[in-house]
């Protein structure tokens, strides 16, 4: 699962709807299969007739990304005084009663209940609503929503997680893995295509264990494969955070044979010390790493890694930490997802002995460090190159901004939203590639 946490709020959400009527708006915390809950969240709000609301989607994977979500909940009943707040998500479903204790808070929704209409309704009985997510079978796969922009949109695969990382918490806040069937998955891609999106990430909380629980046990290849058969109009299809001991052949063929499928693959990696992945209770081993970005370059040679990576680790030395260090140049990862360890309450980790804090605060700043200098080593090689760019959204200056296959930022003079335009790259603008269209 990728450990990234960012602050945004859900688009189309201003606070009235066209009649200047109050409507419930989303703040969101967290990884991109929260984007999509987000956007699921506030349509059912909506339709559940909830009026002026701020409904706050948390993420508990670190301790800052719970104490962001408190200071976002008091922030916006200042701002905000007549509107209830809802406090959903991981955190919310960890801690209900800490979170219902604040006074500024009105509900208090688990990740099951956040995804039900009736947990919106204005008369609903009950500030803390939170089901027993082990208990949950459902993986809301009727429900459409994700959009990052009008022409991206998240496609949630599969909820929960079998495995237990010794850092990681979110097993208890998701529950056990839960699979949406294939064909549902088809129709849902085929309804955003005719309405106008460009490009699908599939996402989820461990979306290498996709389709364990289905008959058959169709796997996240195989997956891709019948979406990309089945939806001949769909001109991208992008994964998110891979493991990287468990991508099946299909995905490398399909890296190989079929360029719908964006040359960038995203790895939950934590580490690059071998010691430091056993005690994080990992499923690969360094070399298992190293197979794997091997392979992938070997079926498709332009592909680029991400990695998430954690600073700080119980028990990482300095050589330990160095080898992270040193993973990062061996395995050429490009866009690097950091962040220092954080102690996780009920977690094996969390009764290891610690690095200090500002050690952990100091290495994760020399791994950021690294990767800015990896991204601007791909925008430097980038330039004079020709790539395709989907277009999403204008800039502040009238340009249209978008991502190549790489995932790379562009901005571009000229076009229109949700076109796919071919360009040559000219240069580099505040970390973002610049591009002229090719005729």
């Amino acid at each position: 699962m990728t450990v990234a946490t960012r602050n945004r709020e859900a688009q189309h959400n201003d606070g009235a709807d066209q009649t200047g009527a109050a409507e419930p708006r989303v703040i969101t915390f967290g990884c991109r299969l929260n984007a999509y809950e987000s956007e699921v969240m506030l349509r059912q709000a909506r339709a559940a007739g909830l009026g002026e609301a701020v409904i706050v989607n948390t993420c508990a994977v670190t301790a800052e990304a719970e104490r962001q979500a408190r200071q976002a909940i008091r922030k916006a009943k200042r701002e905000n005084p007549e509107a209830e707040i809802v406090v959903a998500g991981c955190a919310a479903q960890l801690d209900p009663d800490g979170f219902a204790a604040m006074p500024e808070v009105g509900r208090v929704l688990g990740n099951e209940a956040k995804l039900r209409p009736d947990s919106y309704a204005p008369d609903h009985a009950g500030k803390i609503v939170v089901d027993d997510i082990m208990e949950a079978r459902e993986t809301a796969s009727h429900l459409l929503g994700g959009f990052e922009t009008r022409t991206r949109a998240f496609v949630q695969i599969q909820q929960g997680c079998d495995h237990r990382c010794t850092f990681c918490i979110i097993p208890y806040a998701r529950g056990n893995n839960r699979s949406v069937p294939v064909g549902e998955l088809v129709r849902q891609v085929r309804l955003l295509v005719e309405n106008g999106v460009r490009e699908v990430v599939l996402t989820g909380v461990d979306i290498t264990d996709y389709g364990k629980d289905l008959p058959g046990q169709p796997t996240l290849g195989q997956l891709s494969r019948r979406l990309l058969s089945l939806v001949p109009d769909l001109p991208r299809l992008r994964l998110s955070s891979v493991d990287p001991v468990e991508l099946d052949d299909d995905v490398y063929r399909l890296l190989a044979d079929e360029p719908r499928l964006m040359p960038h693959l995203h790895l939950s990696l934590q580490a690059g010390d071998d010691l430091i992945l056993k005690r994080m209770k990992r499923r690969h081993l360094m070399a298992d790493a190293r197979s794997m970005v091997t392979r992938a370059r070997r079926m498709r040679p332009d592909v680029v890694f991400g990695a998430d990576l954690i600073a700080g680790f119980p028990t990482e030395s300095d050589a330990a930490f160095e080898n992270t260090l040193a993973a990062v140049a061996e395995l050429d990862l490009t866009f690097l997802h950091v962040f220092p360890y954080s102690e996780r309450p009920g977690t094996p980790a969390a009764r290891m002995p610690a690095v200090e804090k500002a050690v952990r605060k100091a290495r994760a700043a020399k791994l950021r460090e690294k990767g800015a200098e990896a991204v601007r080593r791909f925008l430097d090689a980038s330039v004079g190159s020709t790539a395709s760019v989907l277009l999403e959204e204008a800039d502040e200056a009238g340009r249209m901004k978008g991502r190549t296959e790489h995932f790379a930022p562009v901005r571009v003079a000229g076009g229109q939203v949700g076109e796919a335009v071919r360009v040559r790259i000219t240069g580099i603008e505040e970390n973002h590639l610049v591009a002229e269209a090719l005729a």
